[in-house]
């Protein structure tokens, strides 16, 4: 079993950037794809960012890609979203999730373990 805690959210101008991280706990996190979604309110959570478990293959959302990295460590049990030139249409809480696959997905349903969020806001 994966536990998930993210941080690193916060508040920051357009244009601006953060980065978020999600560090987890158990012994097999080297062999989870490991993905990031958010939800903004009145929305549906979507799918952001997703990386394999050895880090050869990444996926965005059209809506990112350009702007937000996706990476991981696995000797810290650790992966990362680095979100560059942000606008006000990213702010959500951002949440970490991990699937028991080895391919990257892009559906909720195939992530097995979810952090709690962290917030974004990006301001005009």
């Amino acid at each position: 079993q994966v536990q998930l805690v993210e941080s690193g959210g916060g508040s920051v101008q357009a244009g601006g950037s953060l980065r978020v991280s999600c560090a987890a706990s158990g012994r097999t996190f080297s062999s989870y794809t490991m993905g990031w979604f958010r939800q903004a309110p009145g929305k549906e959570r979507e799918f952001v960012a997703g990386i394999s478990w050895n880090g050869r293959s990444t996926t965005y959302a059209d809506s990112v890609k350009g702007r937000f990295t996706i990476s991981r460590d696995n000797a810290k049990k650790t992966v990362y979203l680095q979100m560059n030139s942000l606008k006000p249409e990213d702010t959500a809480v951002y949440y970490c999730a991990a699937a028991r696959t080895m391919a990257v997905l892009v559906g909720l349903r195939n992530y097995d373990y979810w952090g709690q969020g962290t917030q974004v806001t990006v301001s005009a």
